[in-house]
């Protein structure tokens, strides 16, 4: 009985010891301070602590620090945050808003088309895309926050964890302990003026960093007995640092913060110091490996002391350190739709494509959230995990743009001069999924366009579109490659067409009639000096039914460095007017109808990437006409069917459907009744958005009819510039570009073949763009 009740007398003082023991367990904190791109520099410090095996018992970030220490929090290790900061594809993360592969087709061609936009709200402007776009660091966050959708308060993650943000309305701090981590993460880090303020129950968030950008004695505050900080803040500069506005700006907006941070600092009991060894900028994510590398040495230098630390710690119980293991495929129980309007819900449950009580991956409900935002209608569109009554719910917060939008962009060229583009766009202004948009070129050769679109349907994959196009040219004429004189043109498209989308977000197939006027005439009156052609006015005009296939895998409006895109065309006139009036009163008037005719083409674009900076691009594009025999009473379209021929020329895309690029001669130079078309060029990015693109440009072109083009088209014995037999024109040169705010800056020299020489090419800004 003796040894019995001795025995119980140890079981009892030795849980009394373990129990005594662990409340004596030194409570451990790790607080890693915001600092943009810099915060990457954390990661070796985890990799540390989990070699070591010490898992602090509470995490606390901001900015930076909180995706970073949120990660963490969950369960990553060190290790896997190190590969996901290493293949994340920082500058579509950081840099703006959905690629061009993710727009809807009927919204490619105006998608990032103007410099500058407006939001009409009110009766009040409001800038609205000054700011960078994140809808893919929301998505990022939120895809990796997946495996704790379920987990509300941040005290039941792998690790306790707090993130800290800025009420910009009310001035205060705001420490983030529940709701869902994927937003408390994008909350703390809204840097003022790059990231827009975070809507937060009847406030605004900004980056906690405005007022504790390192939050130790947010640590100190929960009952930390050790802290181990990571900081790579700069804290405050030098006089000779504040020579310029953006760093005094800067300096102005964390004034605050940078005050409050040597009392921080002296908080911790192993303070990671990073500032003197980090070369790089905040904004600098395209050096994240080697921001990383430099974070290993001040790692290094504290290792001593994580060692000692890790021999104090180590006779305790540590904290469970792993990724909680879910299903990655989800049925959702109900989805719930909020801030989005009545007359948008429709079209983004049929863009979104995700019902309840079907099996989902997350990669799907990411793809569908991008199908919706590819209408353009929403600035952003964010989702979270419901839990209600153990049952799992989705809920998509639509941020919709303004119902009317102002745009604009000034722009220059060779060709047509300066000009300033005015752009207003409406939605669901008549019908619910439209979009109407009024675009006018105010230039030296003015051009308009008014458009109106909606999409109908039970998956709103149809839709038609309405547009009016004009534009009035004075367009150079060339003999043997010679300017020799100047015209009025002037050019007027109505288009009607009815589309279904074969894939929302690349391709889709319609038919359309239109309706073209083109009109010519001489610059100066012909009886104070006559032209080449002795003409004193032509006009021709037909209406045209056509059916026509797109397919468009871009990733970017300007620049692509990945993706095709396909244009199949066919056309036939259902009825054709023609007039000609000669100089020469002795000529008689020609007032008919040309023999009909038939056209029928396509263009194709690839582009390879095949390093990061050089992308291989590879075009053709043949396009021909098929004329009917002429009747009694026809003129020959051969001879006078200019305005219904294919024009090339020019270093930009016409606004005109018939009108293509070539290099080195001149915008609308040629003016030819088939084609067929090569283009090879190689695009190299030299860094801060600089291009040099080398290329050459072959073509047969032809004059006559199709027979004769397609008897002559590889054997060409005509020179082009006198517009007469088939001919093989060449052109070879190289394209400098800058990406700037303004847009695109173009400057172009080729060579060209026959005339022997070579020309130059300028071009500024966003010009007026094609509609298809």
């Amino acid at each position: 009985m003796r040894s019995y009740f001795f025995l119980f007398i140890l079981l009892i003082f030795g849980n009394l010891l373990q129990i005594y023991s662990q409340e004596q367990k030194p409570k451990i904190a790790l607080v890693l301070s915001g600092g943009g791109a810099k915060g990457l520099a954390h990661i070796p410090l985890l990799q540390t602590l989990d070699s070591l095996g010490i898992v602090p018992d509470l995490v606390v970030g901001n900015s930076m620090g909180s995706l970073v220490g949120g990660l963490y929090a969950m369960g990553y290790s060190g290790d896997s945050i190190a590969q996901i900061a290493k293949h994340a594809k920082w500058d579509k993360l950081i840099g703006g808003g959905i690629s061009l592969r993710q727009v809807s087709v009927e919204e490619k061609t105006e998608y990032n088309q103007y410099m500058i936009g407006f939001d009409w709200v009110e009766g009040k402007l409001k800038a609205s895309n000054y700011l960078i776009n994140d809808q893919n660091i929301r998505e990022f966050m939120s895809s990796l926050a997946y495996p704790v959708y379920n987990i509300e308060n941040f005290d039941d993650l792998q690790i306790p964890f707090r993130a800290v943000a800025t009420d910009i309305v009310n001035g205060k701090e705001v420490v983030f302990e529940s709701g869902p981590l994927a937003f408390a993460m994008r909350a703390s880090m809204s840097i003022p003026g790059v990231f827009s303020a975070v809507p937060y129950q009847e406030t605004l968030l900004i980056d906690g960093g405005v007022l504790n950008n390192f939050p130790v004695d947010v640590a100190k505050k929960w009952g930390a007995d050790i802290i181990i900080g990571s900081d790579v803040g700069s804290g405050m500069v030098s006089r000779d640092e504040l020579d310029n506005i953006s760093s005094l700006i800067f300096q102005a907006g964390m004034l605050t913060s940078n005050l409050k941070n040597p009392e921080n600092r002296a908080l911790c009991d192993i303070l990671i110091d990073h500032t003197p060894n980090l070369s790089y900028t905040t904004g600098d994510f395209t050096k994240s490996q080697f921001i990383y590398n430099e974070g290993k040495i001040a790692t290094h230098q504290n290792l001593n002391e994580l060692i000692a630390l890790e021999k104090q710690v180590k006779k305790y119980t540590q904290l469970k350190h792993e990724l909680p293991i879910v299903n990655n495929e989800v049925v959702l129980d109900t989805i719930v739709y909020t801030g989005i309007s009545k007359t948008n819900l429709a079209l983004v449950k049929a863009r979104t494509n995700i019902e309840a009580h079907k099996p989902y991956l997350t990669a799907e409900i990411l793809e569908g959230l991008n199908r919706a935002m590819g209408t353009t209608i929403f600035k952003q569109i964010t989702f979270e995990a419901l839990n209600i009554d153990d049952k799992l719910g989705l809920q998509l917060n639509g941020f919709e743009r303004s119902k009317h939008q102002i745009k604009g962009s000034i722009h220059y060229d060779g060709y047509n001069g300066v000009g300033l583009i005015f752009n207003y766009t409406a939605r669901n202004l008549i019908g619910n999924a439209s979009r109407s948009l009024v675009t006018i070129d105010i230039a030296e050769q003015p051009k308009f366009r008014f458009q109106h679109q909606k999409n109908f349907g039970s998956t709103r994959n149809w839709w038609w579109r309405t547009e009016l196009y004009g534009q009035q040219l004075k367009q150079k004429v060339f003999l043997n490659g010679e300017y020799v004189d100047d015209m009025r043109y002037r050019y007027i498209n109505f288009d009607n067409q009815v589309n279904r989308n074969l894939g929302s977000l690349k391709s889709y197939v319609g038919i359309g009639l239109k309706y073209q006027n083109t009109n010519l005439k001489p610059t100066i009156e012909p009886q104070l000096n006559d032209n080449v052609f002795g003409l004193a006015k032509y006009n021709f005009n037909d209406t045209e039914l056509y059916g026509q296939f797109q397919y468009n895998s871009m990733n970017e409006s300007f620049f692509a460095t990945r993706g095709s895109l396909f244009h199949a065309f066919l056309g036939r006139p259902l009825q054709i007017n023609l007039k000609v009036k000669s100089s020469d009163v002795d000529v008689p008037t020609i007032n008919g109808s040309t023999n009909k005719f038939t056209k029928f083409g396509i263009d194709f674009e690839r582009r390879l990437l095949i390093t990061k900076s050089k992308t291989a691009i590879i075009g053709v594009s043949s396009h021909f006409i098929v004329e009917d025999k002429l009747q009694d009473d026809d003129v020959a379209f051969t001879d006078y069917g200019v305005g219904a021929k294919y024009f090339l020329g020019g270093n930009i895309l016409n606004p005109r459907i018939d009108g293509f690029v070539f290099p080195g001669i001149i915008e609308n130079e040629l003016n030819v009744s088939q084609f067929v078309k090569l283009n090879l060029a190689f695009q190299m990015n030299t860094g801060n958005k600089i291009f040099v693109t080398p290329h050459i440009d072959m073509a047969s072109v032809g004059f006559k009819d199709f027979d004769d083009f397609t008897k002559n088209v590889l054997i060409p014995k005509g020179k082009w510039q006198n517009s007469i037999d088939t001919s093989f024109l060449m052109s070879a040169g190289t394209t400098f570009s800058y990406n700037s705010l303004l847009g695109p800056i173009n400057f172009d020299v080729s060579w060209v073949n026959n005339t022997n020489k070579v020309r130059f090419f300028i071009g500024i800004g966003y010009h007026f763009n094609r509609s298809n």
